[in-house]
């Protein structure tokens, strides 16, 4: 026997219950998400490019601790006593972590927030950058 899902539903429905039912996948409540983040290695760097609209740059905490990068945010909850009919705004966190390669030179980390894209970058040190082809001259 397999669980089927089952609303009862009046036999006269709204036009805004069909519109805004629970069924809708979009329409799921989450207190916690995680951000779709890309990676990119370039030359000189990398850079950490992280989704999250609709946040402000002081909602973000950036934290390394050893060789872990930990970016985290929290949603200030709004503090109301009104009554809803019905409130489907949510109030996210995140925590994501990185742990970072050697040649990440740790005291030149940059972080900027711009049009819901968190960037991080994390430059390369001076070792781990690309060096010019030598040729060596033979005794």
């Amino acid at each position: 026997m397999s669980l089927v899902h089952f609303t009862q539903r009046p036999m006269a429905t709204s036009f805004l219950d069909e519109i805004f039912r629970n069924e809708w996948p979009f329409l799921t409540h989450r207190n916690h998400s995680v951000p779709a983040v890309n990676v990119q290695e370039t030359e000189k760097a990398y850079v950490l490019a992280l989704a999250a609209p609709g946040k402000s740059k002081s909602d973000f905490e950036i934290e390394l601790d050893k060789e872990v990068l930990t970016i985290s945010a929290v949603d200030a909850q709004e503090d109301t006593n009104d009554l809803f009919t019905r409130k489907e705004f949510n109030y996210s966190a995140f925590k994501r972590a990185f742990t970072l390669p050697d040649t990440v030179d740790v005291s030149k980390i940059k972080a900027n927030y711009i049009h819901g894209i968190l960037t991080v970058e994390l430059p390369k040190r001076k070792e781990a950058l690309p060096q010019p082809t030598k040729r060596i001259a033979i005794d």
